[in-house]
Parts: structure tokens; sequence; C-alpha cells
């Protein structure tokens, strides 16, 4: 991580240089700790950033204290692989999405790595807790997903499906699958297909 910090970083100095683009760093890359959030750095959008990038706190990490008149800011950083994990709801009722969604990013709830929202399936007739999860190792998908059913039953609906967005590690579907199987002391080296890489790795190596 320190390696990939010192790449963002660079990058965003020529970035800069070539570009014009005035740059701010987030998550591990971050220079102001309050900036490691990605949404804090996007608060209010273009819009908003137009007229408060001339605040001192709104300033960027990299260039004037002023937007490109056709690119705006960009913002770069380095962290975790993030995984896109959604829940779908048998209802078409949003309300319970946004509500179940509240609860599951709730400062008091353990999974503070986890960003979600509710959205609306309406050709489906259905709704979904949207979530981008930043630090699955810290955030698992079987704990969240246990989370969700619990407050969908309290609303009375079931959880009709869960969807993988993009890439996904595989230590984030086997840490699941070892949850829900209740395996004794599981070890992903026992997974033939990533044994077989790693030793191919090695023999490259």
């Amino acid at each position: 991580m320190e390696h990939c910090v010192e790449l963002a970083r660079d990058f965003g100095h020529r970035y800069h240089r070539e570009t014009g683009v005035p740059v701010y760093f987030y998550e591990e890359a971050a220079i102001r700790p309050e900036r490691k959030r990605l949404e804090t750095i996007r608060r209010g959008q273009y819009e908003a950033l137009r007229s408060e990038i001339t605040q001192p706190e709104r300033h960027p990490d990299v260039g004037e204290a002023k937007l490109h008149p056709t690119a705006g800011a960009t913002v770069i950083g380095a962290r975790k692989f993030l995984v896109a994990f959604n829940v779908n709801l048998g209802t078409s009722d949003l309300k319970v999405a946004k509500e179940i969604a509240r609860a599951v990013k709730a400062p008091s709830s353990e999974f503070a790595h986890v960003k979600a929202i509710g959205l609306p399936l309406k050709k489906r007739g259905l709704v979904q807790v949207s979530m981008n999860i930043v630090d699955h190792e810290k955030n698992g998908l079987s704990p969240i997903l246990e989370l969700i059913r619990m407050e969908a039953k309290k609303w009375g609906i079931a959880v009709v499906e869960t969807e993988v967005y993009g890439m996904i590690p595989a230590a984030a579907l086997l840490d699941s699958a070892s949850y829900y199987l209740q395996i004794a002391d599981f070890d992903p080296n026992q997974v033939i297909e990533l044994r077989l890489l790693e030793m191919l790795g090695d023999d490259e190596a």
C-alpha cells in the first residue's frame, strides 16, 4: 500500500503538470485526514466545488484553487479493492431499502467500511440496497447480508437475491463460503485452483 500511495501522489503531480487539472488525494493517499473519504471531497458535487474551491478547506492538494474550465477537478487515491455488492429485496417500497441502507451505514453499526444507498428496480418491482465495500477484510459480505436479512425481516420481506457488480477478490467469496458452510479452520490453499495458480507463480519467479 505504501508503494501505491507513492505512485498515486507522483501520478497526481504529473497529471496536473500535463493537464492543468487540480487534484485531490483520497483514501490511503489522502494528505489531509478529513479527505480520506471520497464523499467528503465530492460534497455538493461540481456546483458546490465551483463556488467553494477558493475556501482554504476546499483547496486542491495539487494546483491552484480554481477548476479547470472544461475538466473541473480530479480525485486520485490508493485503496484496497472495492467490492460492489447489491442486495435485492422482495418489495417495491423504496422506503424499506433506504431505511435498511441507513441501518447498514449507521455510526452505531460495525460496518464502518460500507457505503450503502437504497435504489428502486422499477422494471422488476423490487428495491435494492446498493453497497460499496471499501475493505472486505474488515467488513465481509456474509455479516452484511445477515444484517440486511434481519432488518428486512422486521418489515416482513425477504432477500430475493444478491449481486456482485464487476470484479471481486476470491478471498471475499471464500470468506462467505466458509461462513455459510461453517468450515472449521478453512485455509484458501485448500482451493485447488488457487493453489495451482500460486505454484505456477512460484515456478515463473
